[in-house]
């Protein structure tokens, strides 16, 4: 059995001091006490991150799209440069990349990772003999580094409203919905080489996917795993669907689809105030990423309104221009600040404390979008994920309990990580890490 102390550790309700933790063999929580007893780790222990949306590939490219030539330098614009780097990976690149970029997020305090994975096929468009081989890739990479992962094939079928694909998207498209059963099947298979792996259905976008296959997907995939959709991320978006559709993407959703809390909406940038009220009544999750969508302008969330209504919320790094989850969660806030001029966003009639609230909104919501129902932060038999924050940062270093949750989320940057548990086993830094950035760094050299 290992025991590890900690100057405190985050729970529901707020902060434990002195804490010892015990494990099995299998990283399990066994207790939590006040005993002196086992390794000391001075730092504070906090639930880890759950990274509820990526794009793993995207990660080579971050930074490259910023040399603004076009006038009409928009999202749009971008997703040509997208485009181009997507067109030109192997299975094996795409594990690198996938690898240097999981081990960031480890660094940064995340367990686990939910993966929107839709570069399927080769580089001419066709399957490859095991349709989930870039799959395969995402899960060896996760493996190697240790990382948690949910794979979310991605159903991607037109290029628009009413648009069939172009040349540039033929390495995600599944033509039909059985051509999508078929890799979410062999998806499923590959997860089961990685006992840190699980699956979750995922639709690319309402303009991606045909309506009625976007229903078969809900309705006759397993309805036992998360399902994952971009939605109403960009204002063209929504104007096409209304021209289309005659609706609203989440408006469309809310009256064909039964949301509930396996649903997690991406993005659900632009959302009117009776979507945000019914989204949020209807138990299913919204994913923010809002490094990634101030990146490329889309917009803000509703968030305060959502809120209001009892909304659930995760963080994800999607096109990982950032990996610090604190400046994912410093952003949305600010974002409602500026939009609203008031300063609570982050409370409820609950949790009066906006560090402690974030904590809890992103991780509860963030558990979901992994297929993990747990609500409790560090529940006895369940496996030890956290994210230890060095106590001897300087703003840290002998805060009061009632203001560490909000000094952490507020005031401190990924200096002050100092280790990520992932199934009892801390993760740090290390001669596996170094040979994953070797390798990395060497394929950029190609491509950036």
């Amino acid at each position: 059995m290992k025991k590890y102390r900690f100057k405190a550790l985050l729970q529901n309700h707020g902060w434990l001091e002195n804490p010892t933790v015990s494990l099995n063999e299998s990283g399990k929580i066994v207790s939590i006490s006040q005993e002196k007893d086992g390794e000391f780790i001075d730092g504070y222990a906090i639930p880890a991150f759950q990274n509820a949306h990526s794009h793993a590939f995207q990660y080579a490219m971050a930074g490259l799209a910023e040399n603004h030539f076009s006038t009409a330098d928009d999202f749009w614009s971008w997703r040509e440069t997208m485009y181009s780097l997507a067109l030109n990976l192997n299975p094996e690149q795409i594990k690198t990349i996938a690898a240097m970029l999981y081990a960031e997020m480890l660094r940064h305090g995340y367990s686990n990772v939910a993966e929107f994975h839709y570069v399927h096929h080769d580089k001419n468009g066709e399957p490859y003999s095991n349709s989930a081989e870039t799959g395969k890739s995402l899960i060896e990479a996760a493996k190697e580094t240790g990382i948690k992962i949910t794979l979310i094939p991605i159903f991607y079928q037109k290029g628009g409203f009413g648009i069939a694909p172009n040349e540039r998207q033929r390495r995600f498209i599944s033509k039909t919905f059985d051509d999508y059963a078929r890799l979410f099947e062999a998806s499923e298979n590959v997860c089961k080489l990685y006992e840190n792996a699980n699956i979750a259905v995922g639709i690319h976008s309402m303009r991606g996917v045909f309506y009625e296959d976007i229903l078969r997907a809900a309705n006759d995939l397993p309805n036992d795993v998360p399902f994952h959709i971009h939605v109403s991320e960009q204002l063209k978006e929504v104007e096409d669907c209304i021209n289309f559709l005659g609706k609203r993407p989440v408006e469309w959703l809310l009256e064909n689809i039964d949301l509930n809390e396996r649903f997690h909406l991406v993005h659900a940038t632009h959302l009117t105030g009776n979507e945000t009220e019914n989204l949020a009544k209807s138990n299913a999750n919204v994913v923010l990423c809002p490094t990634t969508e101030g990146n490329l302008g889309d917009g803000i969330f509703p968030l305060r309104e959502y809120q209001k209504h009892g909304g659930s919320w995760s963080i994800g790094t999607d096109s990982h221009v950032s990996l610090n989850p604190l400046e994912e969660l410093r952003l949305l806030d600010y974002g409602q600040r500026l939009i609203s001029h008031k300063r609570n966003t982050f409370t409820d009639e609950t949790i009066s404390d906006s560090g402690l609230f974030a904590f809890t909104k992103t991780t509860i919501a963030g558990r979901r979008a992994m297929n993990n129902f747990e609500t409790e932060f560090f529940a006895i038999g369940k496996p030890f994920d956290a994210c230890v924050i060095n106590a001897n940062a300087p703003l840290l270093a002998g805060v009061n309990p009632e203001n560490l949750a909000s000094t952490i989320v507020y005031a401190t940057d990924s200096h002050t990580f100092y280790g990520t548990f992932v199934n009892g086993n801390l993760i740090r830094e290390d001669e596996n890490y170094e040979r994953i950035k070797k390798k990395f760094i060497e394929l950029m050299r190609d491509f950036r």
